[in-house]
C-alpha cells in the first residue's frame, strides 16, 4: 500500500485525492494546506482522521508516516516543499511546473540526488490519446523525420480572472506553456537549442489582473526542427471549451493535425451558449474518474510500486522549466536567447 499525502487542498488536489481513493494499492493518509477549513473539507471527502490533518508541511513530513507526497501548491510555491520532502525521504508527484525560477530547478535536482527520491511532474498531455498516437506515429518514422510543428493552447479569461486566485504571481508559460513545451520536445524528440518569444499585455490588466495575456514563441530544435507555440489566456469566455487546443506537425512525407479543442463528441447547448462536453480529459464512467489526466497520476503510483522510470523524467521537467525562462528572457529583451539545459 503507497501511503499518499497531499501538500495544497485546492481543487485539483481533490482529484488526486480520488484517483488515490479508487487506485487498489494506494490511499490518501494526510492532507495540509495553510487553511485548516480547507484541509478539513478535503479530509472529510476521503475519511481522513483529524490527528492527519495538518497545515505545516514539515509536521506533516515528521509525523504521518506516508510514502510519497502529491504537491498540488501554486507553482511558485513548489520548491521549500519539494526540498523538505526530499530531505525526510519522500517521493513526489509535482503539479507542473517544476519550479519558476532557475535556481529553484536546481535545488530539487540536487535534494532529489542526495536524498535518493523519485521525482515525478504531472504533465498529463503525454497520456492525451491523440498526442500519444502522434508520438507512435513520428517514432516509427513512417511519414520521415519531422521538419516543422505548431502547438496553440490557450484558456478562457475565466480562468486567470476567477479561477485561480494567484494568475497575477504566475504566467500562462507556466499553467499552459509547461505542457505546450514538454508536449513539443517529448514529440519531436529533441531539446531545445534557442527561443525568439514576442508578448502582448493589457486586456487581463485590464481586469485587474496583472499578468502577460499572451506569447507567441519560436523555437529551434538541436536537432533542427523549428516549432512555433502560441499560449495566451484570453481566450473569450464564451469559447465551447476552457481550453483552445491547435496542434499540427509536418514531416518529410506528411503531416498530422489534432484539433483538442472541438473534437464534437460532446455537445451541450443552453440558451447563453453551446458546450463541448469533457469526454477525454477528466470525466467520469459509472462513478469513476476516467480520462487522461487521471492516467498520469495513476501511472505515477504504478511506476513508484515497480520501480521502472517514470514517463516524465525529472530532467524533461527541469528543461521545460529552463526554455521558459528563456522564453520570458526572449519576450523581454526582444532577442534570441539560449536555452540553458541540464
Amino acid at each position: 500500500m503507497i501511503k499518499m499525502a497531499v501538500i495544497g487542498a485546492g481543487l485539483w488536489a481533490q482529484e488526486h485525492g480520488r484517483i488515490f481513493n479508487e487506485m487498489e494499492g494506494a490511499a490518501p493518509v494526510a492532507i495540509c494546506d495553510l487553511d485548516r477549513t480547507r484541509a478539513e473539507k478535503f479530509a472529510a471527502m476521503f475519511g481522513i482522521g483529524d490527528d492527519q490533518i495538518y497545515t505545516d508541511h514539515k509536521e506533516m513530513l515528521a509525523k504521518s508516516g506516508c510514502d510519497a507526497v502529491s504537491i498540488v501548491t501554486p507553482d511558485f510555491l513548489h520548491t521549500e516543499v519539494a526540498c523538505d520532502c526530499a530531505d525526510a525521504g519522500k517521493h513526489m508527484l509535482i503539479e507542473k511546473p517544476l519550479a519558476t525560477r532557475r535556481d529553484d530547478v536546481f535545488r530539487i535536482l540536487d535534494a532529489a540526488a542526495k536524498n535518493k527520491v523519485r521525482i515525478m511532474v504531472d504533465m498529463h498531455n503525454r497520456w492525451s490519446p491523440p498526442f500519444n498516437n502522434v508520438k507512435a506515429i513520428l517514432d516509427s518514422k513512417k511519414y520521415g523525420d519531422p521538419v516543422n510543428a505548431y502547438f496553440r493552447l490557450n484558456d478562457v479569461k475565466s480562468v486567470a480572472t476567477d479561477m485561480l486566485s494567484w494568475a497575477s504571481k504566475s504566467s500562462i508559460l507556466w499553467f499552459l506553456g509547461s505542457h505546450s513545451l514538454d508536449t513539443l520536445s517529448w514529440l519531436l524528440d529533441s531539446r531545445p537549442r534557442e527561443v525568439y518569444a514576442l508578448s502582448s499585455r493589457g486586456v487581463l490588466d485590464g481586469l485587474g489582473v496583472d499578468t502577460v495575456d499572451v506569447y507567441q514563441t519560436s523555437i529551434r530544435y538541436e536537432n533542427g526542427v523549428i516549432a512555433q507555440m502560441e499560449n495566451g489566456w484570453i481566450t473569450p469566455n464564451g469559447n465551447p471549451c476552457v481550453n483552445d487546443i491547435k496542434f499540427n506537425v509536418v514531416c518529410a512525407r506528411g503531416k498530422m493535425d489534432i484539433d483538442a479543442s472541438s473534437n464534437n463528441l460532446l455537445q451541450v447547448t443552453g440558451d447563453d451558449r453551446m458546450d463541448t462536453g469533457d469526454c477525454i480529459v477528466s470525466n467520469q464512467v459509472f462513478g469513476h474518474h476516467k480520462g487522461f489526466a487521471y492516467e498520469s497520476i495513476r501511472s505515477f503510483l504504478k511506476k513508484l510500486e515497480s520501480g521502472e522510470e517514470f514517463f516524465v523524467s525529472l530532467e524533461d521537467s527541469a528543461r521545460v522549466v529552463l526554455a521558459l525562462l528563456a522564453v520570458m528572457e526572449s519576450a523581454e529583451t526582444g532577442k534570441i536567447v539560449t536555452c540553458e539545459t541540464v
